[in-house]
């Protein structure tokens, strides 16, 4: 337990983990935003279909 104990602490000492939850933040935020674009872009694209769909069966 010690052991564990120990590699926790210098984990938390270590500068390397802060940066990785940094970048596991940014990443997060980056799939949201990539998330969001393709569901807004899919719902614009699917109104048009339907527009063009709706102009050529006249």
């Amino acid at each position: 337990m010690k052991n564990f104990a120990e590699k926790v602490v210098n984990f938390l000492k270590d500068e390397d983990g802060p940066t990785a939850v940094e970048y596991a933040v940014m990443m997060a935020l980056i799939i949201v935003v990539c998330l969001g674009s393709v569901g807004l872009i899919g719902t614009n694209a699917n109104a048009k279909f339907d527009k063009i769909a709706t102009e050529l069966a006249k």
